[in-house]
């Protein structure tokens, strides 16, 4: 019954992570990810995700495309 509860609260969290990444890139036409970082849920458009790995916020080696694939839901 916990695991029920916890999956409903999880799905109902990511419609509206995925419903603001869409109103966002629709209004400023960036492309947006839903990603899941520390546990939560967080639309991040490309261009901050690019600047930080320029700036080597991420572990050597990671690139745009790695985290593409780990992101739960993109526009566009």
């Amino acid at each position: 019954m916990f695991k029920l509860i916890k999956d409903i609260i999880w799905a109902w969290r990511f419609k509206r992570a995925v419903r603001q990444a869409k109103k966002l890139s629709s209004l400023f036409g960036l492309k947006y990810y839903v990603i899941n970082m520390n546990g939560s849920l967080k639309v991040v458009p490309k261009k901050t995700i690019r600047e930080l790995v320029r700036s080597h916020r991420f572990r050597k080696g990671v690139t745009i495309a790695d985290i593409e694939k780990l992101a739960l839901f993109v526009t566009r």
